[in-house]
């Protein structure tokens, strides 16, 4: 198992957004394998003082002490508008693990889909690249159990603008609006129909 692990932090125009949450999860990281010499992320990213920026901050802990690395990529969103519903029991991508192996595998069984929706027992759970909500004409709701908790969905429920629910393939029917999130693109709703997406 690799135990090199990252952050992917959004900086605009130097910037850093979300860094707490962030921070939390890095934590978190730690505490699972207990490790107690926790850094402050916020002193190691110095992002450019111009443009969109995705801050790749990695950290390894097979070694002692760890150390953190950062490097910064221009920011170019990627489309997505549809969707191939991909079947996997198995994955497990609980930690944002630098090791992608899995859902690279899964993600090439696409096709002609920009992306692929993973269901994992019978139950609705991540994107490769984003958590995934569901506007149900009342509120928006998220699979209460992703593939891996992302510091943008975290804060939504924190702020009440998104609630946790089991989401089974047969229930994608009663709902009218997708949204995706991740730490780059925030709440990204997709604008076309529901039945659209799907493919």
């Amino acid at each position: 198992m690799s135990k090199i692990f990252l952050e992917t932090i959004r900086a605009v125009d130097g910037e850093v957004f979300n860094i707490s949450y962030h921070q939390e999860r890095y934590e978190n990281v730690l505490k699972k394998f207990n490790i107690s010499d926790k850094q402050n992320l916020k002193e190691f990213i110095k992002p450019p003082k111009i443009g969109t920026y995705r801050c790749r901050l990695t950290y390894d802990l097979s070694k002692e002490p760890h150390t953190l690395n950062v490097t910064y990529h221009v920011y170019k969103k990627r489309e997505v508008g549809s969707l191939k519903l991909v079947y996997d029991n198995n994955i497990d991508y609980s930690l944002k693990s630098a090791c992608r192996d899995e859902l690279d595998a899964l993600f090439g069984l696409r096709e002609k889909c920009d992306d692929i929706l993973i269901v994992k027992n019978s139950l609705i759970t991540d994107t490769t690249i984003a958590n995934i909500a569901f506007y149900d004409s009342k509120r928006w709701v998220t699979p209460v159990f992703p593939l891996l908790k992302g510091t943008t969905r975290e804060r939504l429920l924190r702020e009440g603008k998104i609630f946790e629910e089991k989401i089974y393939v047969d229930d994608l029917k009663y709902f009218s609006k997708v949204a995706l999130m991740n730490a780059m693109i925030d709440f990204d709703i997709i604008t076309k129909n529901i039945k659209e997406i799907f493919c």
